[in-house]
Order: C-alpha cells, then structure tokens, then sequence
C-alpha cells in the first residue's frame, strides 16, 4: 500500500474557494460518495476567526456552484457543524479512476486541502499524480509504503489509536500550547533543559500556574495512554 500526504489546490472545489476568500477552516467527520450520483456527501466542522467570518463563509459556501446542498446543523460563536453535498471534483474523479482511496480525514484551510490518500500499487500512484497535474496545483508532502504486516497491525490497534487521539482531543488550547511549548524547550529532557521559572516567564504566568497547567495535560493524555496500552496488551498472542 502507498499512502500519500498530499497538499491539494483543487480549482473546482467550493471548500477551497471558500477558504481562499475567507478565514474560515473545515475539518472533515465523516464523508460518503454517491457512485450513481457522483455527488459527495461530507459532514464537517468549520472554524472562523470570528462569529461574523463564520457567517460571511457559509454564506460564500453555500452560494458555490459547485455546491448541491449545505445544511447547518449546529453551530456555536465561531463554530459550525454542517452536512454537504457537493459534485465529484477533476482531482476525486482522478483519484478514484486509477483506483485510490482516502485513508483519512481531509482538512481544508487558507486555500488548500491536506488530503491522505493511498493507493494498492506504485505504478498506479505515478498514473494518477501524473494525470492530477493537468487540472490540479499539489504538493506531496510524505510518502510512505507500508507492508502487509503493518497495514494489519494498523487494524489491530485501531482502538489504542483512537484512545490517543482523544486524549489529544481532550486538552484545552492552554494545556496543548504549554505541552508543545515545554517539549520544545527540554523541560522532559534528563537533565532537564528548562525549568518551571522558565516556561512561567514564556507564558508570563506563576509557576504555580505552569505546574497546573502541565500537570492537567499530562493526565489526560497519560490517562488514555494507559488505556491504549492496556488495549495492545489484551490482543491475542501471536499476532
């Protein structure tokens, strides 16, 4: 199996078009394609900068003519859930006529598209890369091939990585931003490389903030990192 990152600048997709002209953002949940249709039905959640922006981009999303449908089912200040159906783009009818297959979410900002998508063989791959660059701008960004072996072990651990992710998905912007920043600066590093002191003047808090901060995030994320490896460990032997 070849699994490609790729950033896409489709010219024919509303969600692009859309981000292109506002600060809005979309994150794919789910996605299901029509065959007889050719229409591509996706739930998403959309992101702007602001409660106006928001607005101003459902409003360009909705008016595309590439856009069958748009339907808004929550939304909350900056914040919308919606279902859509849209046509089949040049780069999804090229994808799918030399047979490849999304392998995860794709998300859409700025103008661009990160799409995950994986194909069973090389030379098909360089098919449809070579016949994307008619119609379409793209970058691949990485390109792994991943053995039978992995692919099954993939399967297999599908629910210790979803157990990950979730413990990623429960930290606040807070909590998230002070992980990222103490890794970068040492702070787990033995010895360590930054103190307390030091990431309580980055963020121009207390160290007794920074410390609550830290210690927030590290239980929920070691928390689901538990259950994960409890998950692995109750996989049958042998396998």
């Amino acid at each position: 199996m070849i699994d490609l990152t790729m950033d896409m600048e489709q010219y024919d997709c509303p969600f692009i078009a859309t981000t292109d002209d506002h600060d809005v953002s979309f994150a794919a949940v789910h996605w299901e394609f029509d065959e007889a249709a050719r229409e591509l039905e996706t739930r998403l959640v959309v992101e702007g900068d602001s409660r106006p922006t928001l607005d101003r981009g459902l409003e360009a999303l909705q008016a595309h003519p590439g856009m069958n449908q748009c339907d808004l089912f929550r939304r909350r200040e900056d914040t919308a859930f919606i279902r859509t159906v849209i046509e089949e783009t040049d780069a999804m009818g090229v994808i799918r006529a030399n047979d490849g297959y999304i392998t995860g979410p794709f998300r859409i900002a700025e103008g661009s598209e990160t799409w995950e998508v994986g194909f069973d063989d090389e030379r098909v791959a360089g098919d449809a890369l070579a016949e994307l660059e008619r119609n379409n701008e793209f970058t691949v960004e990485s390109r792994d091939v991943l053995a039978l072996d992995d692919c099954f072990d993939l399967l297999e651990n599908a629910d210790a990585a979803s157990e990950l992710l979730e413990g990623c998905r429960s930290l606040s912007a807070t909590e998230r931003e002070t992980l990222a920043v103490a890794a970068e600066a040492g702070y787990f590093e033995q010895p360590r490389n930054a103190t307390l002191q030091t990431l309580a003047d980055e963020f121009e808090i207390s160290d007794t903030a920074v410390s609550n901060n830290l210690r927030r995030g590290e239980r929920k994320v070691l928390s689901r990192v538990v259950t994960a490896l409890d998950s692995i460990d109750r996989r049958p032997a042998g396998r």
